[in-house]
């Protein structure tokens, strides 16, 4: 058992390493896992409640040792049923409550083990971790990631309880129940046990207030999008493709037919032709050719943009008869 001194004050305090990875030598040496974990630590904050416990020097067989009644965490889970919801995860948890003397013995582990790593870390700021420092480092923060995942699966069925609880009906259940798993990690990352509260307390205002964001958050996001979206209402592009795929396929006919002067027009009647329709220019496949009006067609030519329609629509009428021949016969 732990002594604790009530008069002692606890404190939340915050790393965030500048120490840097070992010589790739010490790397190659590392188990995957353990490299990830170390990556992953060198990477992100460490958070910890720094108990005044841990500068003595007792603490650390107190502290690593069995937690009273440690049989009892290591009882297996009830199996049930997976319906893909998730929802199997969270009454899978162990029935069996933490005592009080279980849960501070598991938070003042947690704690102690993240401590121990962030001194190792402070201690090589701006400086490469030795192969000694960098295994001491992995060797705490894996007991810490243990610890805390003992604590979050004897919690975790407070989030499906407070769910069914709040009853807010405008948030999908399980948007509920992932929102109060993550407050729930959070919580377990901010508890100071040596206040003498119960960590379900502490816990479950965290999930409340968590349930009440989220609920405030899909309020307002539904005020600004009243409906719902629905594939089925948009609109479909597929007349649109169809219709530039047949300008393509008549287009190229028709530069064909121009090109082998099938519809027999004359030199002017071709040479408009081009002009009005921007034939006459090279463009990227993915671009439409740029089209000119009557009036600079007639500038061109130095003709009135009326005598330019006339000779259009004449030799658009052999074009046609030409086209739809060769349409019909294909």
């Amino acid at each position: 058992m732990i002594a604790h001194n009530p008069s002692t004050r606890s404190s939340l305090r915050k790393l965030t390493p500048r120490a840097k990875l070992p010589a790739s030598n010490v790397l190659r040496t590392l188990k995957t896992s353990d490299l990830a974990l170390l990556e992953q630590t060198l990477a992100e904050s460490i958070e910890c409640v720094v108990d005044p416990l841990f500068k003595l020097r007792s603490t650390q067989r107190s502290v690593l040792g069995p937690a009273p009644d440690a049989e009892l965490l290591r009882k297996p889970r009830p199996a049930v049923s997976n319906d893909d919801s998730g929802l199997d995860l969270l009454a899978a948890a162990s029935t069996n409550q933490l005592t009080a003397e279980q849960e501070r013995h598991l938070f003042l582990r947690m704690n102690y083990c993240k401590y121990k790593a962030m001194v190792i870390l402070a201690k090589f700021r701006d400086q490469r971790l030795t192969a000694e420092a960098a295994r001491h480092v992995i060797c705490w923060m894996k007991e810490a990631h243990d610890t805390r995942g003992q604590i979050v699966r004897a919690n975790i069925p407070l989030v499906l309880a407070m769910a069914k609880r709040a009853r807010i009906h405008n948030v999908e259940f399980v948007e509920l129940i992932s929102e109060g798993n993550f407050a729930l990690l959070r919580s377990v990352d901010k508890f100071d046990v040596s206040r003498g509260f119960k960590f379900s307390t502490y816990a479950c205002r965290a999930i409340l207030k968590s349930f009440s964001r989220i609920a405030a958050r899909t309020a307002r996001y539904r005020g600004a999008f009243p409906a719902e979206f629905d594939p089925s209402l948009e609109k479909s592009d597929e007349l649109e493709r169809q219709r530039v795929d047949e300008e393509s396929h008549y287009l190229g006919h028709l530069k064909s037919i121009l090109g082998e002067n099938t519809a027999q027009l004359s030199d002017v009647e071709e040479r408009i032709i081009r002009a009005r329709f921007g034939l006459d220019e090279i463009v990227p496949d993915n671009e439409a050719p740029r089209l000119r009006t009557l009036e600079q067609v007639g500038d061109m030519f130095h003709v009135t943009k009326e005598r330019v329609r006339q000779i259009q629509n004449r030799a658009l009428l052999k074009l046609r008869e030409v086209l739809t021949e060769r349409i019909q016969n294909q």
